[in-house]
């Protein structure tokens, strides 16, 4: 096994922009509003396929069928069987995002027949005006929401925070969430899920049409006491090590999360289950059994279970690894 690089799978949103262009130097369409990049998906909405060395045009599902444990490591097989458990992806949010919120493993599992959807954001770019809606303001039950709902009401229930580059924040299944000012370039790692409860999408109109809401679902699964924590680069703890340091941003039950700022030459440690590797800025090389495979802004590496990786270059990662 070696390091893979996956074709992107771009997905147009009416809220997305041109920042995959400007700041991760992707190829994307002139005249569409891209607004996410699929880079690591077993899921049906956008499969990934290997776009680097002799794997190149196979799936990432069928390479798992395929090689199983030396791809995702016995814990992994273990736990998931052969169903990949994340989905990494970035986003490029332009215009707002729909207020929205996401099940858990349980309700997901029984009412939509995939996982849940716990999720983090990772903040690559931000304008100065960048705000997001992280739950519902204190005192705001679920009697009263209903209630602003169904009278199409949505002032002064949301909690509204200000983001800017460098921000890391967690947000976990039952939290409402969206966009209201300002345009934010995300790195994602989530659960294998894209299932969506959507509880305000502003008004707009896409061909004509206010797209659907869910309200009673939503209503299920919001976690009303619920208000997500943001980790501000300044503030997190850095762990010098031989060649860069690392911020751990999440050990959670479903991912965790580090990033890495390397200047020189890091070996990274050996992970018995696959890693992913987001590369966030800079550019450097992939070192693997005496192969080099190159690494700059934008792109994703999978990198299979126990393989040794030594990184060089100036580069920064969002290693997001089980």
């Amino acid at each position: 096994m070696y390091p893979l690089k996956f074709k992107k799978h771009l997905v147009e949103k009416v809220w997305g922009g041109k920042k995959f262009n400007t700041i991760l130097n992707m190829e994307i369409p002139e005249n569409k509003n891209i607004g996410e990049s699929w880079e690591v998906s077993c899921h049906e909405g956008g499969l990934s396929y290997v776009e680097n060395g002799e794997l190149s045009g196979k799936g990432l599902f069928e390479i798992i069928r395929e090689k199983k444990e030396e791809v995702l490591g016995e814990e992994i097989i273990k736990k998931f069987g052969e169903k990949f458990p994340l989905l990494i992806k970035y986003l490029d949010i332009n215009d707002k995002l729909s207020v929205q919120v996401h099940p858990n493993n349980e309700y997901a599992l029984r009412v939509e027949k995939e996982f849940g959807k716990s999720e983090s954001w990772y903040v690559i770019d931000a304008s100065e005006d960048a705000k997001l809606i992280m739950g519902l303001k204190g005192g705001v039950t679920k009697e009263i929401f209903k209630e602003k709902v169904e009278k199409g009401d949505f002032n002064d229930i949301f909690n509204i925070v200000s983001v800017k580059k460098g921000d890391f924040i967690n947000i976990e299944p039952g939290t409402v969430h969206g966009t209201l000012e300002g345009s934010i370039l995300i790195c994602e790692t989530q659960q294998n899920s894209d299932t969506t409860y959507r509880i305000y999408d502003f008004d707009r109109l896409v061909n004509g049409k206010k797209r659907d809401l869910h309200i009673e679902k939503a209503l299920d699964v919001i976690n009303f006491g619920i208000i997500p924590e943001i980790s501000k680069e300044e503030d997190r703890k850095k762990i010098e090590l031989l060649g860069g340091t690392k911020e751990e941003l999440i050990r959670g039950e479903y991912f965790n999360i580090d990033r890495f700022l390397i200047d020189g030459v890091f070996k990274d440690e050996i992970n018995k289950n696959f890693k992913v590797y987001s590369i966030l800025d800079g550019e450097g090389n992939l070192l693997v059994q005496g192969k080099t495979f190159s690494a700059k802004k934008g792109d994703t590496y999978f990198i299979p279970g126990k393989l040794e990786i030594i990184i060089e270059g100036k580069i920064e990662i969002l290693k997001s690894y089980i």
